[in-house]
């Protein structure tokens, strides 16, 4: 009996969460077992929203783990590591985001291009759980740090997604930068197109001006 209305309720749940709205939270050390559950992390064999900053090098982190490196982001200053979406209380997507010019690798990198010392915030990687996929949690991801970022008064945001051509098939470990289009709808420009790939597409350099004062795009 109880087997039959656990099965009821999660498939209740289930359905709830397909018709429901994500809503998104910032990352905050409150929420660590979230961020857990939401990046599919087990002690260091996860990257833990690291790689692509470059903070976890070993120069750089003076040896710190990426669990603590990535909890010491959470209760840090604004912008968060990362922001949680949630379908009917679960979390399910994270996006992660930083200050582009406190972020290493993109400072190094020899395919990003690096426009201006402007401190956009920069948005690194999503990931959005199996099963939660095609929802709108990406989007829904974008949006609320557009938002924060606006609050926070930045000048803008900098991403670098892929562009696949319509129908396309884009593997998980490919799209995790993000698709072009959906950035394009979210008002970014695309600037150039970068000597970064994802799967084998192009990245492409998009930027959204929200201090129109600070943009280097004028």
């Amino acid at each position: 009996m109880r087997a039959t209305r656990h099965a009821f309720v999660m498939h209740h749940r289930r359905m709830a969460a397909r018709s429901e709205h994500p809503t998104v939270r910032r990352a905050t050390p409150a929420r660590w077992e979230d961020v857990q559950k939401v990046l599919d992390g087990s002690g260091e064999a996860g990257c833990w929203c690291q790689a692509w900053r470059g903070l976890d090098a070993k120069g750089v982190s003076g040896g710190k783990r990426r669990t603590v490196l990535i909890r010491e982001q959470m209760a840090g200053p604004a912008p968060a590591p990362g922001y949680i979406a949630y379908l009917d209380r679960e979390p399910v997507g994270w996006i992660g985001v930083a200050v582009r010019t406190e972020t290493p690798r993109l400072r190094k990198s020899r395919t990003i291009p690096w426009i201006d010392d402007a401190p956009y915030w920069v948005i690194g990687c999503f990931r959005i759980r199996p099963g939660f996929r095609r929802r709108g949690v990406a989007r829904a991801l974008l949006d609320a740090v557009v938002e924060a970022a606006r609050r926070a008064g930045v000048p803008g945001i900098e991403a670098y997604p892929i562009d696949p051509a319509a129908g396309e098939r884009v593997e998980v470990g490919a799209g995790f930068v993000g698709i072009a289009s959906m950035f394009d709808a979210a008002g970014f420009g695309r600037v150039t197109v970068t000597g970064g790939h994802s799967g084998g597409l192009p990245r492409h350099l998009v930027r959204l001006d929200l201090d129109p004062r600070k943009s280097s795009l004028d």
